[in-house]
């Protein structure tokens, strides 16, 4: 289709073509056309993300990267590999702090909106980027990084019924699009512990974030590194709807005018973790991010910024609290590392007996 068409077009043509579409579908359409316009980051964008709310954040992710590399022994040939890299931010702040150990990774962003393409670029010039994970390089271990990439990944949702669970679906009422019930039994798609159930309870789950991770998570198997995921989710399954929208920094409804939001879902961490183990790999966390930013110095880095900008003390203080307190980043955010058999634990995580 001409790329002049906006999401809602092509979906309102492909809902009355073919009837009504899955969610999942909805979405990937919604999120393919909105990152590929417009560089939505940012006070003047739809939402700010942690590197870009105080340069501490990346730093930190460097230093920890760092210091795995260094307990590794130092290997002369590693990868740095970021999963949706935003502006480039983060990996700029990391890199800074990975020189000062003699870490020199190459750098690999996985990539698709060319708007972002082109701010990355700026400030990496000697990256390489990648439509998707299958063209990474695999000639050594892959040091990768995933801040709020895998809550932009399409999402299934199943809803209960007095006819059986069915797959929510995206229809169009006049010129609105709603989700509603499908007309096809999925029963054998949903675990047997969901029987009995209400009537309108909704299960979630994303085939696309399960697929994808169980792809890293082979690929470190068989190369070596880590994994590092940070996003906003929950630790054990639930029930209900975690997708959201956001514009210009206020909720809104998923569908009202997609293609000009941003279309989240909370991540299912136990999911993932699962995958990981399946794939022999080690799993840390999930951590708040909050404890897991402390745990790695933030307090101190805070005070040591404040202390050499004393003019910028007050917003190094209020981005200190944006990605640590409980009512802000802290506690919603959360952090899990996964490494290789033959990596070492990774600090910031709390170890012991469960």
């Amino acid at each position: 289709m001409p790329e002049s068409l906006s999401a809602a077009h092509i979906l309102a043509e492909k809902i009355d073509r073919e009837g009504p579409i899955p969610l999942s579908e909805y979405i990937g359409i919604a999120n393919a056309s909105y990152y590929a316009s417009k560089d939505p980051i940012g006070e003047d964008g739809d939402f700010v993300t942690a590197p870009e709310i105080s340069q501490m954040f990346g730093e930190l992710i460097g230093i920890w990267l760092s210091d795995l590399w260094l307990r590794k022994g130092s290997p002369d040939h590693v990868h740095y590999v970021e999963l949706g890299p935003g502006r480039g931010t983060l990996a700029a702040d990391a890199r800074r702090a990975m020189a000062k150990f003699g870490c020199d990774p190459q750098v690999h962003f996985v990539e698709t909106s060319p708007v972002l393409k082109t701010k990355q670029a700026a400030l990496h010039t000697s990256a390489a980027w990648h439509e998707s994970i299958d063209s990474l390089p695999t000639d050594a271990p892959l040091m990768i990084v995933a801040n709020e990439f895998f809550d932009a990944l399409p999402v299934e949702q199943f809803v209960s019924t007095q006819a059986g669970w069915r797959r929510h679906m995206v229809a169009r009422d006049r010129n609105k699009f709603i989700a509603i019930p499908g007309t096809q039994t999925i029963e054998n798609q949903v675990s047997k512990s969901s029987a009995g159930l209400p009537n309108g309870t909704i299960l979630e789950s994303s085939p696309a974030s399960s697929q994808l991770f169980e792809k890293l998570a082979g690929r470190l198997a068989k190369q070596g590194g880590v994994i590092l995921v940070i996003d906003y989710g929950y630790d054990r399954p639930g029930t209900g709807s975690t997708l959201q929208a956001v514009k210009d920094h206020l909720p809104i409804s998923p569908f009202d005018s997609p293609g000009t939001s941003d279309l989240t879902a909370h991540v299912n961490f136990h999911s993932l973790a699962n995958i990981a183990k399946t794939r022999l790999l080690s799993v840390h966390g999930p951590a708040e991010q909050g404890q897991w930013l402390k745990a790695l110095g933030i307090d101190q880095r805070a005070k040591k910024l404040a202390e050499r900008a004393p003019k910028q003390a007050g917003s190094i203080r209020a981005a200190h609290h944006r990605l640590t307190h409980l009512d802000e980043m802290g506690r919603l955010f959360r952090v899990m590392a996964a490494t290789s058999m033959e990596w070492p634990e990774p600090e910031g995580f709390v170890y012991g007996e469960s």
